[in-house]
C-alpha cells in the first residue's frame, strides 16, 4: 500500500495535523486534495476510431492537428481526461469539441500504455470505436484540430503518435462485431432497403454476402419493420424501406 502523505488542516476539514488521510477521515472536496502517493501519476486521454459509410465505402474521421506534438499531422480525434470526468464522457466530448458529432455509437476498445508512446509525458489512452449515420449531422472542425476529414480506411494518410495501430484494432473489431451482432444497424439512416443494408454489413464486415441468406438472417431477428414505403431510385423495380424499431440496443446475435 502506498505511503499517505500528512494533511494540512486548512486542506482537509476534520484531519487534523498530525493525522493521515485515510478513506476513513477524509472528508474533504476532492478538487482541493493534496497530493496523497509517492509515486507520479500518468496522465489519460481517451481517442477515437469514428466509422460511417459514405458513397459506398468504409470511412473512418481524422482531424488534422493544429497543435504540437505532431502538429500537421493527421490523427484520431480525442484529447485529454478531466478530473471529474468519466471515460466514456471524455471520448463524447472530445469527439464533439473536435468534429461537432453528437450522438453516436460509443463502444470501449483497447488501452495503450507503451513508455514513449507521445512525446508531452506519460500518457495513458484509452481507445473507443464509434460508428454514425451521416444523416443531418455535418463535421465541423474544432477546439484544437484544423480540419476534420473522412478517409476510406483502405487509403490513409501517415497517422500520428500510434493512430495507425490503433485504427487497425478498431477495422478488426468493427468486422468481427458485424459477424456476431446488430452493430451495423448503427451506421443505417432513418430509412433504408435490405439491399442497402447488406451493402453496409459488407463494407464494415470486409467481406462478401449471401443476399439470400443475409435477408432471412436479417429479418429472422425481427428488429426491423417496414416503413410503408418503397424506394424507387435505382433501374430495379422499387424496394421495401425498412427502420430499425430500437436503435439503442445492440444484440448478440449468431448467424
Amino acid at each position: 500500500m502506498a505511503v499517505v502523505r500528512w494533511a494540512l488542516r486548512s486542506m482537509v476539514p476534520g484531519v487534523s495535523v498530525e493525522s493521515p488521510i485515510t478513506p476513513c477521515n477524509f472528508q474533504g472536496d476532492v478538487h482541493r486534495m493534496p497530493y496523497t502517493y509517492e509515486y507520479p501519476h500518468p496522465a489519460v486521454t481517451t481517442d477515437i476510431a469514428i466509422f460511417t459509410v459514405i458513397d459506398d465505402a468504409l470511412k473512418v474521421l481524422l482531424i488534422k492537428r493544429g497543435e504540437e506534438p505532431f502538429k500537421g499531422e493527421w490523427a484520431l480525434p480525442g484529447g485529454f481526461l478531466k478530473i471529474d470526468e468519466g471515460l466514456d464522457a471524455c471520448a463524447r466530448r472530445e469527439l464533439q469539441e473536435e468534429t461537432g458529432l453528437e450522438g453516436v455509437y460509443l463502444e470501449q476498445l483497447y488501452t495503450y500504455g507503451a513508455v514513449n508512446r507521445d512525446p508531452r509525458e506519460r500518457i495513458l489512452t484509452v481507445a473507443y470505436f464509434a460508428l454514425i449515420s451521416l444523416s443531418g449531422q455535418q463535421v465541423q472542425a474544432g477546439d484544437d484540430a484544423a480540419e476534420a476529414l473522412w478517409f476510406e480506411v483502405d487509403a490513409l494518410p501517415a497517422l500520428a503518435c500510434d493512430h495507425d495501430e490503433i485504427l487497425a484494432l478498431a477495422t478488426e473489431r468493427l468486422a468481427a462485431k458485424m459477424a456476431y451482432s446488430t452493430v451495423g444497424l448503427q451506421l443505417m439512416p432513418d430509412e433504408f432497403t435490405l439491399s442497402k443494408l447488406m451493402r453496409v454489413y459488407e463494407l464494415a464486415g470486409r467481406k462478401s454476402l449471401d443476399k439470400r441468406n443475409f435477408r432471412k438472417w436479417i429479418l429472422g431477428l425481427n428488429l426491423l419493420e417496414e416503413t410503408g414505403r418503397k424506394w424507387s431510385g435505382g433501374p430495379h423495380r422499387p424496394a421495401l424501406l425498412y427502420r430499425v424499431k430500437d436503435k439503442s440496443r445492440v444484440e448478440i446475435v449468431r448467424k
